[in-house]
């Protein structure tokens, strides 16, 4: 049996800690009378969390120092890091598991590939941090999706060739990096926002162990 890289973005496909964000964020608004809404949440999908805040203060027209900026970020991550306390196993979203088994079960190698600064501590809390064999987040990249630097370096770190890689995504900016960098695009979410992907679920119960035999044997050795 042929070996592929199987790379997983975190928040939204592996663990639904992007409503975490979305609180914490609206937390930081709200202190600056910016309306944040679901809708404009999703324009911080695989986005850094300087360029996060950068969108959040255009969409209220407020102008900033760096060290307001700084101080801000600062509070925002204490606000999402305060939320991570309490998770657990729970929080894995349906089906990931089931996967994760199917691939360490056929012996192919897994990755995370995310922008996420607190990918470690969710994985290790989560109880899943010993499916991967390599790890690469917002501490190992100083490119943001849809720049492929993250799933590149997973790869690397697997030893497999990028064509060899597939790339399980919620993004747009995430799927774009996967097709970028030449590797197979699985979205996970909406047919009408990830339209660019090369497959699309609406989650992981809906992905079999034939779709996953197919990717493995499928793609170039």
């Amino acid at each position: 049996m042929s070996k592929k890289a199987f790379i997983f973005d975190l928040d939204g496909v592996i663990v639904d800690t992007a409503k975490y964000h979305f609180l914490a964020w609206q937390k930081i608004a709200q202190a600056l009378h910016i309306n944040f809404t679901h809708e404009h949440n999703e324009l911080l999908k695989g986005v850094s969390r300087v360029r996060s805040l950068d969108i959040i203060l255009e969409l209220g027209n407020v102008e900033a120092s760096q060290e307001d900026k700084d101080k801000w970020l600062i509070q925002k991550n204490e606000e999402y890091l305060s939320y991570l306390v309490d998770m657990n196993e729970s929080e894995i979203l349906p089906g990931v598991l089931n996967i994760l088994k199917l691939l360490k079960d056929k012996n192919q190698g897994i990755a995370l590939g995310s922008a996420s600064k607190n990918a470690r501590p969710i994985l290790e809390k989560t109880g899943i941090l010993f499916y991967f064999d390599a790890i690469v987040d917002g501490n190992d990249v100083t490119n943001a999706k849809p720049d492929p630097e993250v799933f590149l370096k997973a790869a690397q770190l697997l030893n497999i060739d990028p064509k060899n890689a597939i790339v399980f995504e919620d993004s747009v900016a995430g799927i774009q990096a996967a097709n970028i960098a030449e590797m197979a695009s699985v979205g996970i979410g909406e047919e009408t926002i990830l339209h660019e992907a090369d497959y699309i679920f609406k989650d992981f119960t809906q992905i079999s162990t034939t779709f996953i035999e197919t990717l493995i044997e499928e793609l170039k050795d």
